[in-house]
Order: C-alpha cells, then sequence, then structure tokens
C-alpha cells in the first residue's frame, strides 16, 4: 500500500494510454513523457501498461505500507527516502513505514513514481490513466489528495536493471522542437513563418496558462494571409499539433484532445514530443522545420536505441 501524504502541485495516475477510441471523441490521457514512463515499467520489472504516478512540482511524499521496490524517472529531482538521497532512474528498496519525499525539482517538469507491482485500481476503457476532463479512470477520475491510499499488488522479482547513463535526457532549456510542416501551413504570410523559424530569433516563452491538455506559447503572434479564414471545420488532431487560433499564439496539444478547429502550422516530431512534458512556464522555445522522411528516421533510430525497453 502507498498512502500520499503531500500530492506536489498536482499528481495522477498514468499508463501508456488509451488509444483506439478517438472516433469516439475519447483521448489518450496517456503519461505525456512516454520514454520516462516505459523506462519506468522496464527498471522495475513490469508490464507496459503498469500504473504509474505523473507529478508536478516539489513537494510530494508518500508512505509506504509493505516491503517493494520504487524508481523515479523523468524531471531531475532531489529525491529521499526517510531522509537519505535516493538517485533517479535507479530502482531502491523501500520497507513498510518508510516515507519517499521529493525536495525538489531540478531539471524538467513532471517527474513518474513506479512500483514494484501494479496499483490496484480498475481500468476503465482498458486504461488505468486519469481523464481530468470526463472525470474516469486513475483515483476515482481525479488527482491525488492528502490522504489517499492505494494497495499494491506485488510482480515477481526480477533482477537488478539500470539504463545506459548516455539514453538520460536533459531538459534544461532553451528547448529545440523539430517540426513537420501541417495541412493550413500557407494560412500564414512568409514573413510570419520565416520569423517563427528564425533560429537567432527571440523564440517563444512557455505560459502560465499551460496544462495536460495543451502548451500555449507567448511571443511573436503569427500573421494570417489577407483573406484566410482564421480557423477550420473541426478536423482529428495528434498529439504535438501546432494550432494557430485567431490572435496568432500558438497553442501545441497534448494527450487530452482528438479534434481541433484552429489552422494547424504543423506537428511536432514525435522524437521531440516526450521533452513537451518539461516545458515549464517561462521556459525559451525554439523551433526547426524538418521533412517528414528526416522525422521518420530520427524516429526509427530513437526507437533502435531504446528497443531494449520493450524485450520480454
Amino acid at each position: 500500500m502507498i498512502e500520499i501524504l503531500n500530492p506536489g502541485w498536482q499528481s495522477l495516475i498514468v499508463d501508456s494510454g488509451r488509444y483506439g477510441y478517438g472516433h469516439m471523441g475519447v483521448p489518450p490521457s496517456s503519461a505525456l513523457d512516454h520514454f520516462a514512463y516505459d523506462a519506468l515499467t522496464f527498471l522495475l520489472g513490469n508490464n507496459r501498461g503498469t500504473p504509474a504516478l505523473e507529478v508536478l512540482g516539489k513537494g510530494f511524499s508518500l508512505t509506504f505500507g509493505k516491503d517493494l521496490r520504487c524508481a523515479i524517472t523523468g524531471a531531475r529531482v532531489t529525491a529521499s527516502l526517510n531522509d537519505q538521497p535516493r538517485p533517479g532512474w535507479t530502482p531502491f528498496q523501500v520497507n513498510q513505514g518508510d516515507v519517499l519525499r521529493i525536495k525538489d525539482v531540478l531539471e524538467g517538469f513532471r517527474y513518474y513514481i513506479g512500483f514494484s507491482g501494479t496499483l490496484a485500481l480498475e481500468q476503465v476503457i482498458n486504461s488505468f490513466s486519469t481523464n481530468l476532463d470526463c472525470r474516469f479512470g486513475g483515483y476515482q477520475g481525479r488527482s491525488l489528495l492528502k490522504g489517499d491510499w492505494i494497495d499494491i499488488e506485488p510482480n515477481m522479482a526480477v533482477g537488478e536493471r539500470l539504463l545506459p547513463a548516455g539514453l538520460i535526457p536533459t531538459l534544461n532549456p532553451p528547448h529545440r522542437l523539430r517540426i513537420i510542416e501541417g495541412a493550413e501551413k500557407d494560412f500564414f504570410s512568409t514573413e510570419s513563418i520565416n520569423n517563427f523559424f528564425e533560429k537567432n530569433g527571440p523564440g517563444y516563452k512557455i505560459s502560465s496558462q499551460s496544462n495536460r491538455t495543451g502548451i500555449r506559447l507567448e511571443g511573436e503572434p503569427l500573421k494570417f494571409r489577407e483573406g484566410v479564414d482564421k480557423s477550420i471545420i473541426s478536423e482529428a488532431i495528434l498529439p504535438g499539433t501546432l494550432q494557430i487560433p485567431g490572435e496568432g499564439l500558438p497553442i501545441i496539444a497534448l494527450y487530452e484532445r482528438t479534434i481541433g478547429g484552429y489552422a494547424r502550422l504543423g506537428t511536432i516530431a514525435k522524437v521531440d514530443q516526450d521533452r513537451l512534458a518539461h516545458l515549464r512556464p517561462g521556459d525559451l522555445v525554439f523551433f526547426e522545420r524538418i521533412t517528414l522522411d528526416e522525422a521518420e528516421s530520427l524516429w526509427i533510430g530513437e526507437m533502435k536505441r531504446n528497443s531494449f525497453l520493450y524485450e520480454p
């Protein structure tokens, strides 16, 4: 069993996502950093789809009601077990009565906490992930609160597992995100597009109005061509879609929407999408155009490097 002592800014139950239901308006609601989540399940010997905690902010703490193993991935944090430091991206033993605390978040934004077993929760539409808007999945369809407790069904013990150090990402700003141009790229003036992709330009800052649904950017608005509609008939969108509302300030869609009615400037390449989980308010971000073939090649390379995470 675990009991939440302090949920931090926000803590949720997530897993690999609720896929295959977009045609019914049900989004994935998955962990935002897929690599961090997959690494967590690998380190603990869990199956992909095992629920974990996705946490925002310092101050998080919980206590353990049984002996098991635990690990933390994602953002680089200052973690302690009974006031003794514990490293990230490395499993460690915990015993009944121990207290895990996250004092600070040093690099990145969201971190993931997992356990050697399955949290005793019910799946909703084949997933444990929390859908906050629809209030289902996870723990009673909501963020975790102080005093919430969840039992854990232990898994079979596995040998010591570690990640190659070179695979652990650095998450400091400024962030550079690669984009495949989208269906409505011609809705915008050439000058505006060139300014958006200017390597030495001012870039964009992450707005404090961002959340798990989308990341809002602050900076120079994109200018629509004269006579062009500033919205489209709502169509399906993918995570990472860069949408431009009428006022011209971009929004990056995450994993909580299936359709959108704003012009789509492009889509963040899959290889860069995990970084979206770690864009803090005030962080600076720049964008780079790449082709679909380049994006596919980058993703294939990434999957080859990480293929051991998915081996039985």
